[in-house]
């Protein structure tokens, strides 16, 4: 079988898989969040662990909130969970289990509390020569969880603002946190670790073991709750590894089966979220459109990723089937391209090959890919999120050609739902060029840059659009392990995340107080294939407009030239 029709082949069992899955699961997340009539307006039935959870926490789960009193408990949490995380990497050396590593020093530790707080998973340490089980499984593993579920959570608040009406209420922060982790992400994931555990992937809690000699010292493997954590750096669209070598190792990823079944866990809750807000806007045609956009870039970008990695044109990728540096040979080029652009298009940012070693072309598309947002399907809830924005832009858009007042799911979008939306698309953008400007003029930042060239600026222009888009993969020639970029990358992180949530719950608090307009002959019609095209074409535009010029300083200079 050719490498060509074998990545063919992958692909279209994805699309059948995903698509096998996504009503069930999008039904099943609309019941989760959506209250039960019989329980009045208040948030349904809770399950005896929940009631045990809210308790623990202080949390009364049927209380409706704002969308200030959400964005607190939002920001309360996540702060609560950055210090948690950083003190937990500070004291890990006096604590049992650490198998003899030492404690994190500061920059490092606040950098990887940022990163998996923020769903970012942005790893500058080697995860088996630095943390043991405890802060490997109890923290980090935890946030993979607990940052899904906070985004999730904001999602559906913003579709609660859609489907809501005279009202200021968004629903119950606790409530959603809670129930989107114990009711969607820990079932899922108990079910992914059983099939990577079947596929070889390794679960215990082994300590380091010394298997041989290799260039003349001695090798040694670490143990470690592997696959759970490998299922939900997944599902919950996290990505960070318990190796360095992330999916690329064999012990995370074993073969070809695994390979495709990780790609599934990563599209999986992005794609049916979709369904998840047609069930609770009251109409499945409108979250068809949206998951029409999803799939549209979702599937140009991998026909032009599996495009730009086979058919490079130089002799040597052509003998060898495809630009096979830096992947492995057991997923091949279809496996890893696939990989590239699902990783890149959600916040996922796992990687079972390394993105500096595409083609210039090849590392331009998963930077763009980024660049657009991670929109299409997005991680889970950012994602959602953030293609639901993009519908507000498109519909202003499309009533300025038209000369009406835009409106979407029957509510008015006017000045103040504009200027929300409008803040959401430039604050990722200032911020990961204003701070890979920065980086490129100052004398220490270059120093860590293994190459020169447009390839050089493409490692720092990469390593800020996937800090401030919550994504973690990174170009390897990059050495970040220093304070300048632990810090400012930190930052980034934890702006890029949360700053964007505060324009999103005060939109859907805007327009959960209104009153809904009734659709006349000059409505924009947004659950037919006209809309899908404006809003492909609005996303794709302004991405554009706003990255072009530093993506033709790297990627494209980069290709252009080889």
């Amino acid at each position: 079988m050719s490498p060509v029709l074998a990545g063919a082949l992958q692909l279209l069992a994805l699309i059948v898989a995903l698509g096998l899955a996504y009503r069930p699961l999008g039904d099943h997340m609309a019941r989760v969040y959506s209250p039960d009539p019989s329980a009045g307006r208040g948030t349904g039935r809770h399950l005896r662990v929940e009631k045990w959870i809210y308790r623990a926490i202080g949390a009364n789960p049927d209380t409706e909130m704002r969308w200030t009193a959400y964005l607190r408990g939002v920001l309360a949490f996540s702060a609560v969970s950055v210090l948690f995380l950083y003190l937990l990497q500070r004291v890990q050396g006096g604590l049992p289990g650490s198998l003899g590593f030492s404690s994190i020093d500061p920059d490092q530790a606040f950098n990887t509390a940022a990163s998996f707080v923020s769903n970012t998973n942005w790893q500058s340490y080697y995860g088996e020569q630095s943390m043991g089980p405890v802060v490997q499984t109890g923290g980090l593993a935890v946030q993979n969880f607990l940052s899904a579920a906070v985004g999730m959570a904001v999602a559906v608040a913003l579709v609660r603002g859609f489907a809501r009406s005279r009202t200021g209420e968004l629903g119950n922060f606790w409530a959603d946190l809670v129930r989107g982790t114990v009711r969607i992400l820990l079932p899922i994931s108990v079910i992914g670790a059983v099939v990577l555990v079947a596929c070889g992937a390794i679960q215990n809690f082994a300590g380091i073991h010394e298997v041989g000699q290799f260039l003349g010292g001695p090798q040694q493997w670490n143990g470690g709750a592997v696959a759970s954590q490998e299922a939900i750096k997944e599902l919950g669209t996290n990505g960070g590894g318990y190796f360095n070598a992330n999916s690329a190792h064999p012990f995370e990823n074993p073969n070809g089966i695994s390979n495709l079944f990780e790609i599934f866990l990563i599209l999986l809750i992005p794609f049916a979220m979709t369904r998840t807000f047609g069930r609770m806007v009251g109409s499945v045609k409108q979250g068809y459109a949206i998951l029409a956009t999803m799939v549209v870039i979702w599937l140009g970008f991998t026909a032009l990723m599996m495009w730009t990695e086979f058919h490079h044109g130089a002799p040597a990728f052509d003998i060898a089937g495809g630009a096979l540096e830096g992947k492995e040979t057991r997923f091949g080029v279809g496996g890893s391209s696939i990989w590239a652009v699902a990783t890149t298009l959600t916040s996922t940012g796992a990687v079972n090959s390394f993105l500096s070693s595409f083609t210039g072309f090849g590392g331009g598309i998963a930077l763009l890919g980024m660049q657009l947002g991670e929109i299409a399907p997005g991680g889970v809830g950012s994602g959602l999120y953030g293609i639901l924005i993009m519908a507000v832009i498109a519909v202003f858009l499309a009533g300025l050609m038209v000369g009406r007042t835009p409106e979407y799911l029957g509510k008015k979008i006017g000045t103040r739902e504009i200027k929300f939306a409008a803040c959401y698309i430039l604050v990722t953008p200032a911020l990961v060029l204003c701070f890979t400007a920065v980086a490129m003029a100052l004398p220490t930042p270059v120093h860590s840059l293994t190459n020169s060239g447009p390839h050089g600026f493409s490692e720092i222009l990469y390593a800020y659009t996937s800090a401030g888009n919550n994504n973690g993969s990174a170009f390897a020639g990059l050495n970040a392990d220093t304070q300048w970029f632990n810090t400012s990358l930190g930052i980034v992180m934890l702006l890029g995340r949360f700053v964007p949530m505060v324009f999103v719950l005060a939109l859907a608090g805007s327009l959960a107080e209104q009153r809904p307009i009734p659709s006349t002959a000059g409505t924009l019609r947004t659950d037919k294939p006209l809309f899908t095209g404006v809003l492909a074409g609005t996303i794709l535009i302004v991405t554009g407009l706003t990255y072009f010029p530093a993506l033709a300083l790297g990627p494209l200079a980069e290709g252009l030239a080889s």
